[in-house]
């Protein structure tokens, strides 16, 4: 026998009837059937239900037992009588009649409970992460992220790629985001970052002839918690590809995900290839350059129509240089006036100044602003709508850039509220054709608008002869159910495009020298046309494990303000190893007042 357990919680079954066995694991509940105890034992693998009865010696040490406490049970494995059948476990069919136990770790009082959900706030439970992983959501959705990583390694190896590990301590780069900086001990003031991404890496690799790489890679940036992107680290699939369209990598990419969302989800998707849409387009139709393509609403543009009307709010809007787009609401006559209302509150929220709306009830149109429409004008509408009886449209008018942002706003909640999003799809699209320049709104100047390491369209002869505002980039998103999880780009390779393009920018050659030194001095000796993409891998799991929430498909996760409350991180350092980096604490006045008044 051996000496913690010969089978697992998972194992047994009817074929073993008869066998004596040894088991391990966690007491998951205790139920007391006229003196008989019944324990459901757990392990990694799953529950096996342990009897034991009043005549054996170790019984009397059940009433100082808790559960969480691991012990090891041999016995003999016996069919559950008739009617005592458990369908919902795999083990469902025996029961092992203890023989013998050893208390292996005894468990004190839990903070919180394993075997149901008492709904514990979010900060014990990160307290206590280890005990919140036991629970069985959480356990299956770290076991589906094991198995993630493991099928895209399959997949990326099969189709001859690469793994590469690329550095972690590395050198701070204007990237988007902040940097963790690491303090130098050998080189006093000078500091190593944490990579944001591997990207400068992976194009290296290009450049040294290795073709298709890939990484699954941990990434670190100082930025704030949302519901869909974790503070602090993260992992993507870092992949690249030389000699490589774009047309290429989405293949590629599109390849992968139809591979593991159709194993690791029962949910429906169209097959490749994904919806293209240009990140123009995609602005003015959804407000967002991520839009869920599961709901079928969707602005549409209206501003002519409202250009010469009796409605001076969008008139003197439209003159303006506003735009006025509408949304359609579907089959929402019968609502009441505080749907309406609410939808209403919702965009003033978000920014709006107000949100007019036309309901078509089929024998009249109904709204405040009806008055002021003529015939002509509400038809238009009813038309430019495709608007049926029951429907309605919802108006948002101002300055395009905020009619976006409300829209992208708008669309979503409205969606929710109409019940029009199918929580059994998932909807793919690429976003491409982003602009390669924007204007910066607080200084006016022109900057890079997404990633200043992308192809131009259209290769130098479109930086010299185009306005830099109308310049397109090779430069993509795949989304999924209105979440980005992943951009890209066809890089930029060539120096003089490169010293060009950040020349537009505002960056002389001596600053692309400095910053990028390592990557253009490589392209000055042989650079392969290269591109590639990074799928977010928190992000794919947390589609696939259906969870609203990021932090529920990593193992240890910060909170929100970026603590890991578990091993109190971050914490003070001592005043040694201070002196060893060469550094010195400087306090914000209202941190340091704390410190001096006891932490209060």
């Amino acid at each position: 026998m051996a000496e913690y357990r010969s089978n697992t919680c998972a194992e047994l079954r009817k074929a073993d009837v008869g066998k004596t066995v040894k088991l391990a694991g966690w007491i998951h509940s205790v139920r007391d059937h006229g003196g008989v105890i019944f324990i459901d034992l757990r392990d990694h693998y799953g529950l096996t239900q342990v009897v034991i009865d009043p005549e054996r010696e170790f019984y009397q040490e059940l009433e100082r037992w808790r559960v969480e406490t691991v012990v090891s049970f041999t016995g003999k494995v016996v069919a559950r009588a008739e009617g005592t059948v458990n369908p919902k476990l795999v083990t469902g069919e025996i029961e092992v009649v203890a023989e013998a136990m050893e208390v292996l770790g005894e468990a004190e009082v839990l903070p919180f409970l394993i075997a149901k959900d008492d709904h514990a706030p979010e900060a014990l439970r990160l307290k206590y992460r280890f005990l919140d992983l036991r629970r069985e959501r959480l356990h299956q959705n770290i076991l589906l992220r094991s198995r993630v990583i493991a099928e895209m390694r399959r997949y990326m190896t099969g189709i001859g790629f690469n793994e590469f590990q690329t550095p972690i301590l590395t050198a701070s780069s204007p990237e988007g985001a902040r940097d963790y900086l690491v303090p130098s001990r050998l080189h006093p003031g000078k500091f190593y970052a944490l990579p944001q991404a591997p990207q400068q890496f992976k194009q290296l690799l290009m450049v040294a002839g290795f073709d298709r790489y890939f990484q699954i890679a941990p990434c670190f940036r100082d930025e704030d918690a949302r519901a869909d992107r974790s503070p602090g680290e993260f992992y993507q699939l870092d992949m690249e590809m030389s000699f490589a369209t774009q047309d290429e990598i989405f293949a590629v990419v599109e390849g992968l995900f139809v591979d593991v969302f159709s194993k690791f989800s029962s949910k429906k998707f169209d097959g490749a290839p994904f919806v293209r849409i240009p990140y123009r387009e995609a602005m003015r139709r959804f407000g967002s350059d991520k839009p869920d393509l599961r709901n079928p609403l969707e602005m549409i543009d209206v501003t002519e129509l409202f250009r010469h009307c009796d409605f001076k709010a969008f008139a003197s809007t439209v003159a303006a240089g506003g735009v006025v787009r509408a949304i359609k609401a579907p089959q929402v006559a019968g609502k009441p006036r505080k749907f309406f209302d609410d939808m209403i509150k919702f965009a003033q929220e978000n920014g709006a100044r107000g949100m007019a709306y036309i309901i078509w009830t089929g024998s009249e149109e109904k709204s405040p602003i009806v008055k002021f429409l003529s015939r002509e004008v509400l038809d238009g509408l009813k038309a430019a709508g495709g608007i049926a009886d029951g429907d309605a449209l919802f108006f948002l008018a101002d300055q395009e850039k905020v009619v976006q942002k409300l829209g992208g706003a708008v669309i979503p909640e409205l969606g929710r509220q109409l019940g029009l999003i199918d929580p059994e799809v998932f909807k793919f699209c690429w976003i491409v054709d982003f602009p390669m320049f924007e204007t910066d709104e607080e200084t006016g100047e022109i900057c890079f608008s997404h990633n200043p390491f992308s192809m131009p369209q259209g290769g130098m002869a479109a930086l010299e002869k185009q306005d830099p505002l109308e310049v397109l980039a090779y430069q993509y998103d795949i989304v999924c159910n209105g979440i980005e999880l992943s951009s890209g780009a066809i890089r930029n390779h060539r120096p003089e495009i490169m010293y060009r393009a950040f020349e537009i920018a505002g960056y002389d050659r001596s600053v692309v020298d400095e910053k990028f030194g390592g990557m253009i001095n490589a392209f000055k000796l042989g650079a392969p046309p290269h591109g590639g993409i990074a799928p977010g891998v928190d992000r794919m799991v947390m589609l696939l494990a259906d969870e609203p929430n990021i932090r529920e498909v990593i193992a240890f996760p910060f909170n929100q303000q970026a603590q890991d409350l578990m091993m109190n991180a971050p914490a003070e350092v001592t005043v040694k190893q201070l002196r060893e980096l060469h550094l010195q604490v400087v306090l914000p006045k209202k941190e340091k007042e704390k410190l001096e008044k006891g932490g209060e």
